[in-house]
């Protein structure tokens, strides 16, 4: 019995092991020696229940895997379907681009003859509107295009309103995308130059939700740049809010309210600061990691987190500006001032790299309105003047006539010899420059008094040139006289007469200024603004800052000016420098102010001829002898000017004439 179980067990075993055939059928195992039965599943009952008195005949619903219908979708293509199918999609892309290279041709055709000069206005309008017929209804396709591009920009230019409306609705709902586009960004700004202000406002609106990401985008930012340029004060704000907050962004209702300063919108909607701060870092940085630094707008942000950030975000910010990146923002007004905050607060080495990083742009940012600012806070703050001698008075000295007879260039010569003088720089220009960034500030401040901590929050306020914003100057310093050398810039260690000494005498700058007034001392009188720079020389610089250094040179100037004078009107063309507006106004106030070149100019110019001049604007340098704070230059004209103002030829104010007759 058990060799009967044991050749049993393996003739089982041989079957197991016996090889299959590939291809051949697999028989199912035969159960029938086993005892239990295979049970049969119950195919589901339908959930179908007719209604009552219905005669429909029920229809059993489909199995959820039916055979034929899965074997249909999981059936693969053949090679040759693949093929087929592929051919037929290549020819219709080849349909399709010749269509659109035959569209191109013909607008690029068009686009040649409505862009001539010379042609007549109703053939240019019909040319224009025959390359509007041929794009409508395909403007967002092939707007992504070079060629159709400035097809279309040139129809916005010259279509009519009506033209330009229906081409503004067609693109509108495409604008966000478009905007990312780098030829179609071209066709979205000329939009927005000639939308209307109900089209401008949709487009803001649009916005809504995206300011971020568009700043985030080299393109897109370019065209919120230009929209936030376009906007008027109120939508301005819309902008700028969304980017603040997360709450600002999700609820619009939100952004609609007056307060402008970040640190106003805070309290009045109840955001909390740390909420604020974060989501602020979250969009700067970013930024500032591409290099997109170029637009008011992100530098109007910047402004707005240093006012509440605190010392470690406030320190991150300016290391990462440090640098060549920082030249790219002093173009506009809170790009310069964001500068100045970096170069006040930033260390050594940081001021170190924003000096060195403005190599081979001094020239440029010296004649820039903004731009100049910096360099005047450099000259105020930074205490290495061997490093500013050698990135930026070296450079300023190979233009320095350039620079004493322009507006904007003049104002770094000026801040050398007279600084932060009223006379010379604007209101706004001496709040930008005390500045200070109220996390950073409060280290050196821990005593200052709460009213003074409170004003410096208030600094940050920086009126936008379209902007309805207010600015507040941290008070103390602000009223002055414009003879009085306001000392608002705070930072550098070293004595700021010996930084101006360094930076203007020692570096040899004043030196060759003073050659430059005595080349050119005619010029320079009648010119509207050379004129501050030969004045401020000639009479020493404030608190004599060229004196006893360089007397023989000013001695000099005096008679340069003094020979000028006594020349006769006759022997040049030009005006006669005691008969220009200018010019006689500036050595009027000479004569007033400094009493070496009074002495000097009586001597060589007026001795003997005070009658010649005593009439039109010449009389007004005759009458400031008189007038003079100093004894020794009245008592030396005295006798000369007596008989003509006993003769009514000369009339002297009355409070002068009631001091003399005394």
């Amino acid at each position: 019995m058990a060799a009967k179980n044991q050749n049993h067990q393996q003739q089982s075993d041989k079957t197991r092991k016996r090889k299959q055939v590939p291809g051949a059928k697999t028989e199912a195992p035969d159960r029938s020696a086993t005892s239990k039965k295979p049970k049969v599943l119950a195919a589901p009952k339908p959930s179908y229940h007719p209604a009552k008195g219905s005669t429909k005949p029920f229809k059993s619903p489909k199995m959820k895997f039916d055979k034929s219908e899965t074997d249909k979708e999981k059936k693969p293509m053949s090679k040759r379907e693949r093929r087929i199918n592929a051919k037929e999609l290549a020819e219709a892309r080849k349909k399709k681009r010749k269509r659109y290279y035959t569209l191109e041709h013909e607008l690029a055709s068009l686009w040649e003859k409505m862009r001539c000069r010379n042609i007549a206005k109703e053939d240019r309008s019909k040319f224009v509107t025959e390359a509007l017929q041929k794009m409508k209804g395909k403007i967002p396709e092939i707007v992504g295009s070079h060629i159709s591009s400035r097809v279309l920009q040139t129809c916005v230019k010259y279509c009519s309103q009506a033209e330009r409306d229906a081409v503004f609705e067609e693109l509108q709902p495409h604008f966000l995308t478009l905007a990312c586009n780098t030829y179609a960004v071209h066709l979205v700004k000329k939009m927005l130059d000639n939308a209307s202000k109900k089209q401008l406002a949709g487009f803001i609106s649009s916005l809504h939700g995206h300011v971020a990401s568009l700043l985030r985008h080299m393109v897109g930012s370019v065209v919120l740049q230009h929209a936030y340029d376009s906007a008027n004060a109120t939508q301005k704000q819309e902008l700028l809010l969304e980017l603040y907050s997360t709450e600002l962004q999700l609820f619009k209702d939100l952004v609609s309210m007056k307060e402008s300063r970040l640190v106003d919108v805070i309290p009045k909607l109840g955001l909390q600061k740390g909420s604020v701060l974060r989501h602020m870092t979250k969009v700067i940085q970013p930024i500032l990691e591409k290099g997109i630094v170029d637009h008011s707008i992100i530098h109007r942000v910047l402004i707005e987190y240093f006012s509440i950030a605190d010392q470690s975000s406030a320190t991150d910010v300016i290391q990462q500006l440090t640098g060549p990146l920082l030249v790219r923002m002093i173009h506009t007004k809170d790009g310069s001032r964001i500068a100045m905050l970096c170069v006040k607060h930033g260390s050594a080495k940081e001021r170190k790299k924003i000096i060195k990083g403005m190599k081979d742009h001094i020239a440029k940012i010296a004649h820039d309105q903004y731009g100049s600012m910096v360099l005047v806070c450099i000259f105020s703050v930074v205490d290495d003047t061997k490093q500013i001698t050698k990135a930026i008075i070296r450079e300023l000295q190979k233009i320095l006539k350039e620079l004493v007879l322009d507006k904007i260039g003049r104002r770094l010569l000026l801040q050398l010899l007279h600084p932060n003088c009223s006379r010379y720089l604007s209101p706004d220009d001496l709040s930008s420059l005390n500045l200070s960034i109220p996390s950073l500030s409060a280290k050196g401040e821990s005593e200052a008094s709460s009213e003074v901590k409170s004003s410096k929050v208030d600094e940050f306020s920086g009126e936008e040139a379209k902007d309805d914003t207010k600015v507040t100057v941290a008070e103390g310093n602000t009223n002055t006289s414009s003879s009085d050398n306001i000392q608002l810039v705070e930072g550098g260690k070293k004595d700021p007469f010996l930084r101006r000494q360094e930076l203007l005498v020692n570096s040899g700058l004043a030196e060759g200024l003073i050659d430059i007034c005595i080349e050119s001392a005619g010029e320079l009188l009648r010119s509207n603004f050379g004129k501050e720079v030969i004045y401020e020389v000639a009479t020493g610089g404030f608190d004599g800052i060229l004196r006893p250094t360089l007397d023989d040179k000013l001695n000099s100037l005096h008679k340069a000016i003094a020979t000028l004078a006594a020349n006769s009107s006759e022997e040049s063309e030009e005006e006669h420098v005691l008969n220009n507006f200018h010019s006689s106004r500036t050595i009027r106030k000479l004569v007033l102010d400094c009493p070496t070149f009074a002495r000097t100019f009586w001597k060589k110019a007026l001795k003997g001829k005070s009658k010649l001049w005593a009439q039109g604007h010449s009389s007004k340098v005759i009458c400031a002898f008189l007038e003079s704070s100093d004894s020794k230059v009245r008592e030396l004209a005295k006798e000369e000017l007596q008989p003509l103002i006993d003769g009514g030829i000369i009339k002297l104010p009355e409070t002068k004439q009631s001091a003399n007759e005394s």
